[in-house]
């Protein structure tokens, strides 16, 4: 089953990473020792020989001191209306998983729509995510099995939840096959960026990320 009819643009993470480093007159050495990676996992990924993982990126972000956003594309003006047109969507690929926005990057509102693409298996991290605002989320096709503080929710082609995002919550795939999904975060504190949580901080307790630069 196809969900669009046009393909999105996909984002070259290996190039965007390597814009960013140069930007910073970073090395492939220097962002190797501030990131924790070797100098060859980074060329790896610049080369497009490999796919980072979602883990790998924080790391990098860290690294240069950067949101992990920054790999989704170059930011863009605000506005107050927002036409995506289905070829234009921003695709970023991730181990075992797609994220595609939605507009929500280019928005004045605190409203961030975007849909994941999972294989069998993928999941939010090991830990729950706590973030304020409230989340909404409809499964498009497969299986998506939701946990909020200790309840479980699992969602098939057209179920959808919405709750609070204070509360702990963490998802996954846990079907044998791919899931699409739909989220809608809304309402987060000004700062806050609660999208990039929903593609797993592996091995950490994640909580919500709040720009800092003045």
């Amino acid at each position: 089953m196809e969900l669009y009819k046009n393909d999105a643009v996909s984002v070259n993470v290996g190039a965007r990473l390597r814009e960013l480093r140069t930007e910073r007159n970073l090395s492939i050495r220097a962002l190797a020792r501030k990131s924790g990676l070797s100098a060859n996992a980074l060329s790896m990924i610049e080369r497009d020989k490999t796919s980072p993982s979602v883990s790998t990126l924080y790391k990098l972000a860290d690294g240069m001191g950067v949101p992990i956003t920054s790999f989704f594309g170059e930011q863009t003006d605000q506005e107050s209306i927002v036409f995506v047109k289905a070829d234009e969507r921003t695709r970023v690929p991730f181990q075992r998983g797609t994220w595609e926005g939605l507009g929500g990057q280019n928005f004045v509102g605190r409203m961030e729509p975007f849909v994941l693409t999972l294989e069998s298996g993928a999941n939010s991290g090991v830990h729950t995510m706590v973030h304020t605002g409230h989340e909404f989320v409809i499964c498009l096709r497969g299986e998506l099995e939701y946990q909020i503080e200790d309840e479980f929710y699992t969602l098939q082609a057209g179920d959808s939840l919405m709750f609070s995002a204070r509360l702990r919550h963490r998802w996954r795939n846990a079907g044998g096959t791919v899931t699409n999904a739909l989220f809608l975060l809304s309402g987060f504190a000004e700062g806050e960026r609660p999208t990039p949580m929903h593609m797993a901080k592996h091995g950490k307790k994640v909580e919500a990320e709040t720009n800092t630069e003045e």
